[in-house]
């Protein structure tokens, strides 16, 4: 819209439109405006102060060639310093198959939304119904639905379909030792639902199950309890007993999981959980400044109905050939917006469609040993630096792929000295204490030369 309104071309002196992508003719605009009761667009924006109208020129670059434009961004490129990453905190620095952005491209499948008239767009439920059932397998859990937004929205989520399905009960025990980036939104959308959070106290990096137990007998109205697997420091926790402490109070079990990680570790549905969530990003998706990525949610068959988003299903059509519909959607996230557990009615379609493709171009031996790579990398890094005698661990708990350690030294002259040398050494979590994470991208030497520049 022009915001010179004063001006507008399509209504001066009978001209034709001004804007050349604008489908509306001189005459549209004068039979809208007619119809609202106004006889200009001045009139129309008579309202708006005259001090904060724009009256100036578009600070826009002249006209380029596809080359001169290629050329500006390369240079722009050019000011970015790769580094090799050792960071980790809830996103990864994975492999990707050079194929997928090829495929990604294919006419059927580029898309970032799923259609309202859905069963028109074959190849984006085609690929929505694979990943929903990639991501259930991941998960061990009955149900997946689309796709969420990111991990930390998903987990967000997971906590108001707790509460939803708990009914009268508006309390959501929640683990210190989740990522405190996803806690902050949980805590966001708690505050705006009216929802009660309550910190189950963690021990030397850990989530204790005599604590949780203490909550559940002393706090009323649990409707769920939230836990990370593996915890924000990179540990392995043991939650044997969580499911069924928490069931007894008939609440619901909420795990949340770096989906990459559920390849080798137990899943969400052998430790009992009710609903699993977290980010897809580790299935691939390469890092970039915040996103986009994908979040998951897989849930029990019984909470189908409480499950926020969207349901792809496979059925047959009246020809006997295979057919993806939308099976489920909740109705009151369109109409009944007011009496609906989540609004959310879109979904990281085109991520879903990454992490398909790389699910099924790693296969699952693929997926294993990308797992199993990461860990011996982590393991290796931590007892090089343990060698140093300038780290110790801070928390002497197993651990997958990442850990957090304790330097003897400054750990920001630390971190400089790791970036001048093109290395992003881990992140620091604490005065004094830093966090590493080795993927199966990481090899020996590098490993080694981050060690060496410790030293």
């Amino acid at each position: 819209m022009d915001n010179n309104v004063t001006n507008h071309p399509s209504l001066e002196e009978g001209k034709g439109m001004g804007f050349k992508y604008f489908p509306h003719t001189e005459a549209d605009l004068k039979a809208m405006l007619e119809r609202i009761g106004v006889k200009s667009l001045d009139e129309l924006y008579a309202d708006i102060p005259e001090a904060i109208r724009f009256r100036g020129d578009y600070r826009l670059p002249e006209e380029m060639s596809e080359m001169e434009v290629r050329q500006v961004f390369e240079q722009l490129g050019s000011q970015n310093k790769v580094l090799t990453c050792f960071a980790g905190a809830g996103i990864y620095d994975h492999y990707t198959p050079s194929v997928i952005p090829n495929l990604l491209q294919r006419s059927e499948f580029l898309t970032s939304y799923t259609p309202y008239q859905a069963e028109i767009s074959q190849g984006t439920l085609h690929y929505i119904f694979e990943f929903q059932s990639v991501m259930a397998e991941l998960t061990g859990m009955d149900i997946s639905n689309a796709s969420m937004y990111d991990g930390s929205t998903a987990t967000a989520e997971a906590v108001m379909m707790a509460v939803a399905a708990g009914k009268k009960q508006n309390t959501v025990l929640v683990s210190e030792t989740i990522d405190p980036k996803t806690l902050a939104v949980v805590k966001t959308y708690a505050h705006f639902h009216g929802i009660r959070l309550e910190m189950i106290p963690a021990d030397n990096g850990i989530t204790k199950l005599f604590a949780l137990n203490s909550q559940l007998s002393t706090i009323e109205n649990v409707a769920g309890v939230l836990v990370q697997q593996p915890n924000f420091y990179g540990i392995v926790e043991d939650y044997s007993g969580f499911a069924e402490a928490t069931h007894a109070k008939k609440a619901l079990f909420i795990m949340n999981s770096v989906a990459a990680d559920l390849a080798v570790l137990k899943t969400p549905g052998e430790w009992g959980a009710d609903i699993a969530v977290g980010d897809g990003q580790s299935l691939g998706i390469p890092m970039q400044w915040g996103g986009p990525y994908v979040g998951y949610m897989c849930c029990t068959e019984k909470l189908i109905r409480k499950m926020p988003g969207r349901i792809v299903g496979k059925t047959l059509d009246n020809r006997g050939q295979r057919a993806f519909v939308l099976t489920l959607q909740a109705r009151e996230q369109h109409i009944r917006r007011q009496k609906a557990t989540s609004n959310i009615c879109s979904n990281q379609s085109l991520m879903a469609l990454f992490v398909t493709i790389y699910c099924a171009l790693m296969g699952r031996q693929g997926l294993k040993e990308a797992a199993e790579l990461s860990y011996a990398g982590a393991h290796y890094l931590c007892d090089q630096l343990l060698a140093t005698g300038r780290f110790s661990l801070v928390y002497e708990q197993p651990f997958f792929n990442e850990f957090v350690v304790r330097y003897d030294g400054n750990v920001d002259a630390l971190q400089r000295r790791f970036i001048d040398h093109g290395i992003f050494g881990g992140v620091k979590v604490a005065p004094g204490q830093m966090m590493f994470a080795v993927t199966e991208k990481r090899t020996k030497e590098e490993i080694d030369n981050l060690v060496s520049l410790a030293l």
